[in-house]
Formats: C-alpha cells, structure tokens, sequence
C-alpha cells in the first residue's frame, strides 16, 4: 500500500488562497520585533506566508495583512524588500 505524504498548505496574506508552503514567500517577526524575509522556511519566529506574485502583495499592503498576521507595523523598507523579491519571480 503507498503512503501519500502530506503536504503544508498556507493561506497567502494577500489572496487569501491555499497553497503549497514550498511556492510561497515567508515573512517572519523574531522575538526582537525584527520582521525579515525567511528564505529557507525554518528561522524562528511569527510566520506569514505570501504568494510570489505582485499583485498579492499589493492586495497584502492595501488590506494590512502581514501587519495583522505578524501583529506589528510593517516598515515601509519591508514592502521595498519585498517587491525587490518579487522582481524575481514575476516574468
């Protein structure tokens, strides 16, 4: 009999969809408050996942959702940090 691995699903701050955790974006709070990108998914902290398109994140930052998940105010470097990220997705 074969076992199907489970796979994470998360919901994306922006569109709010499910989706496989591995295509998604992190963005996390460390304990210091300190809201960075994880890139490799296992850093500590408060996580929120945002899909790798730019019209997600546009919909995150027009409706507060990182700053909701995370519960703390976004700085403005942080947007700037992720739409450089984004750049590199989007083709």
């Amino acid at each position: 009999m074969a076992v199907n691995k489970k796979i994470p699903l998360r919901i994306c701050v922006g569109c709010g969809e499910n989706k496989e955790k591995k295509s998604m974006l992190r963005v996390i709070k460390t304990s210091d408050d300190k809201i960075l990108l994880d890139d490799t998914g296992k850093k500590n902290g408060r996580g929120a996942y945002i899909c790798k398109t730019a019209e997600c994140l546009e919909k995150a930052v027009k409706n507060k959702g990182l700053e909701r998940s995370l519960k703390v105010k976004i700085p403005q470097e942080v947007y700037e940090q992720l739409q450089k990220e984004m750049e590199k997705y989007d083709t």
